[in-house]
């Protein structure tokens, strides 16, 4: 991709993401007098934008035609509060502006294998499922009952020929992924707005385009949230699976990034105590403990 192509999709993510958050706001949500009349637009007009985060509407107009090299943080906060933005948001915002910025642009190299320690991590890890994930949804290594657990995940035929695992592809291409998460939709939208905010951290991943580009085209389902620019952090709550073996799971969840590892997440399941999942998981471990403790994508043959 030439730089001109990467200020062209930039620009249009920039334009999207705001002209979206705009379209979702409307006039009594921000405070504003509402007149008679059929309004032509839906959410705030341009110029309410303006007024509501104190700056001109030709700059406003120029902010949303993707042109935010040069914007000042404050003029970035006003922003996000005149579109009511969430942290996310905000963060995304902040990211693309960066990005927009020759000299703003921060490096976005990501860890590419899991280091012997965060292996050890995971062998310790013996009452838990845990897994060591990028911000691409591969999962590059993960303990016993991590494996034992998202055994459909693995053992889908989307990965017989090519590695590593890859979650987002398990839910959008493989229609095994409606019955292994029992809330999928709500798990798609999640999965899709933690891609999209992940696009404003590292716009020129060219294995993340690539990701994004193969699930677009391939599945209607990920095209049709793509288009909604929603943005999500992926820190904790509560994830609802359906396991083959052991049945419905309602399993609270964890993922803590890796400091030393940019863009690697550790991911862990603890289940409440004297709970139906904590002996549904002593199960899996039982079963799991009859396997290799830790499976990592990078210690497979033809995995480089």
């Amino acid at each position: 991709m030439t730089e001109s192509d990467k200020k062209r999709t930039l620009a249009a993510e920039v334009r999207e993401f705001l002209s979206t958050r705009r379209a979702r706001i409307t006039p009594e949500q921000a405070g504003l007098p509402v007149f008679g009349g059929k309004r032509r637009v839906a959410g705030l007009r341009r110029e309410e934008v303006a007024l509501l985060a104190g700056m001109s509407v030709d700059y406003y107009v120029r902010l949303e035609r993707g042109n935010l090299s040069g914007a000042s943080d404050s003029v970035l906060e006003a922003l996000a509060h005149a579109l009511q933005l969430d942290e996310a948001e905000r963060t995304h915002l902040y990211d693309l502006a960066r990005a927009a910025t020759p000299t703003g642009r921060r490096p976005t190299v990501t860890a590419s294998r899991v280091r012997p320690t965060i292996l050890r991590l995971l062998d310790s890890m013996t009452d838990v499922p845990a897994y060591v994930r990028n911000a691409r949804f591969d999962i590059l290594a993960t303990n016993g009952l991590g494996r034992a657990l998202y055994a459909p995940v693995f053992d889908s035929p989307l990965f017989a020929q090519r590695g590593p695992v890859n979650s987002a592809r398990f839910m959008f291409l493989d229609p095994a992924s409606r019955e292994f998460w029992v809330d999928w939709d709500k798990g798609a939208d999640d999965a899709v707005a933690f891609l999209r905010t992940e696009t404003g951290r590292a716009p020129h991943d060219k294995a993340l385009i690539d990701l994004i580009g193969e699930l677009t085209t391939r599945s209607a389902d990920f095209a049709r949230r793509w288009a909604r620019h929603d943005v999500k952090f992926h820190r904790s709550g509560v994830k609802n699976l359906h396991h083959p073996l052991v049945g419905d799971l309602a399993l609270p969840y964890e993922a803590m990034d890796l400091p030393s590892d940019p863009g690697l997440r550790l991911n862990f399941y603890v289940p409440e105590p004297d709970s139906r999942e904590r002996e549904a998981l002593g199960l899996l471990a039982s079963w799991a403990s009859t396997g290799t403790a830790v499976s990592s994508w990078s210690d497979r043959p033809g995995s480089d």
